[in-house]
């Protein structure tokens, strides 16, 4: 654990001078304030840094908007893209006025999910390892006009450009769905990959691999150890940042949208996650897969209530682009030990309890970590308390089924508004335990109406310009 004395001594031993403050809003994007040093001390890791919370998405009205981000010691690190050296600390929102946390903080709400897990008794730790995809692209343009609508992404690595004049094209551009994997030089991102990993590793981010992904196109995926809910949530967002600033060094633009390139495979984050208490796993045990009987309750939890999770987890319009069949989408509301159409699969891990776990497939990294994390465990508490069972594995090729058995198995929303609407109807395991509150459902829900799925609604697509302009 880092001290606020601690974090004081190094911006006095290094001489810093630039404290720069990160916290997140409530659709998921990072925002910052940037402080002369002489501004922070230790009251700041308490009473907090004031600001104006008037123009966050999500947040205050102009009247009320006074508020205090308050440092997390244990955030500090140096930022690797600021000319002068400076260091970055990630913020959680009080109320001035009242001392008391701001309810609408995603990350606030996530230390409210862990505090509920204890309050039960069940745990007292959670673990979370996000796996967020992405593709690193040389160009994109998009723009809607009153008379024009369009997008444009390109790279040289996508199979689309095989014939194009690149003086000289050299050829190696992975096929559709088959860029898993492959060596220099059809992999043309390596040394950026790698570069990207190793200042991860400079911003106290714990590294493991990385990797070029299914998709043509430069898509990829780094990874980093599983952590504790909020670290796993920080770790996330400085992987977000990181990625998208090295790749800006190289002159390449990165996206977490989950499907920005049509007829190939989209970009997901599959989550892994397990409940410990007093250092010991519990999910380990002699039920299906070598799970315990809570960790099938956890899963029943998560199936029951994933129409709603998804308004969370997946809460993008383009999200649900990617959640259809056949690009290794997991659609099926059901688990499994092998099959990844499965929205739960139950990773191999060995004789070692540690690692068992359980990962749900359908998330992607449009999502706000802090919300989506503290939701899915909200889901899994339920799952637990209630004894929600999960019914049987899907162990068969969920292509091979007949119509008949495959009528039986649920599947995911459709579209954002479907999912909102189960969020509408399902959100008393979110509020029950006082994690969410109903304002910040019934902000969640206005908010994604108001300036997503409605503003879709309204907008001519490109497509249908092909299907419908000479009827």
């Amino acid at each position: 654990m880092t001290t606020p004395q601690d974090v004081l001594k190094l911006i006095q031993d290094k001489k810093i001078q630039m404290i720069d403050l990160k916290f997140i809003d409530l659709p998921g994007i990072w925002q910052h304030l940037t402080v002369f040093h002489d501004q922070i001390d230790e009251s700041s890791f308490t009473d907090g840094v004031p600001f104006d919370g008037s123009s966050i998405r999500g947040w205050k009205a102009i009247n009320e908007s006074d508020m205090a981000m308050v440092l997390d010691p244990n955030t500090a690190w140096i930022d690797p893209f600021m000319q002068e050296p400076t260091l970055s600390l990630i913020c959680s929102i009080k109320e001035p006025r009242t001392g008391e946390w701001y309810s609408r903080c995603p990350r606030v709400i996530a230390q409210k999910a862990i505090d509920y897990l204890v309050s039960t008794g069940l745990g007292d730790t959670v673990f979370f390892g996000p796996e967020a995809e992405f593709f690193i692209f040389d160009d994109a343009r998009f723009d809607q006009t009153q008379n024009a609508g369009y997008y444009y992404v390109d790279s040289v690595e996508g199979r689309w450009n095989s014939g194009r004049e690149e003086g000289p094209n050299l050829g190696y551009k992975p096929r559709y769905k088959e860029g898993y994997f492959p060596v220099s030089p059809t992999d043309t991102l390596q040394d950026m990959r790698t570069e990207m990993l190793l200042v991860m590793a400079e911003c106290g981010v714990p590294i493991e691999k990385h990797h070029h992904e299914v998709a043509t196109g430069g898509q990829c995926e780094l990874g980093f150890r599983f952590g504790k809910l909020i670290e796993a949530a920080d770790w996330l967002l400085i992987y977000k940042y990181v990625i998208k600033n090295v790749a800006k060094k190289y002159g390449k633009t990165v996206t977490f949208m989950p499907k920005p390139v049509f007829q190939d495979n989209g970009s997901g984050m599959h989550t892994h996650q397990s409940i410990w208490k007093d250092g010991q796993p519990l999910f380990a045990g002699d039920k299906y897969a070598g799970l315990s009987e809570m960790a099938l309750y956890y899963i029943g939890g998560i199936l029951k209530h994933a129409p709603a999770l998804l308004a969370i987890t997946n809460p993008t319009t383009n999200s649900y682009k990617r959640l259809v069949p056949g690009y290794e989408a997991p659609v099926n509301l059901a688990y499994s030990q092998g099959n990844r159409s499965a929205s739960i699969r139950i990773p191999l891990s060995g004789t070692n309890p540690k690692a068992k776990r359980l990962e749900f497939r359908c998330p992607d990294a449009t999502s706000n970590p802090y919300l989506a994390f503290a939701a899915m465990l909200c889901a899994g508490i339920d799952g637990i308390k209630n004894k929600i069972n999960p019914g049987e594995p899907l162990d068969k090729n969920i292509y091979e089924l007949s119509p008949e058995e495959l009528a039986k198995v649920p599947s995911t929303p459709g579209s954002l508004e479907l999912a909102l609407e189960a969020l509408e109807k399902d959100h008393a395991f979110l509020t029950e335990s006082g994690v969410f509150t109903e304002d910040l459902i019934e902000t969640w829900i206005s908010y994604k109406l108001d300036n997503e799925v409605n503003p879709m609604r309204l907008r001519p697509h490109p497509y249908e310009f092909s299907l419908y302009y000479d009827v």
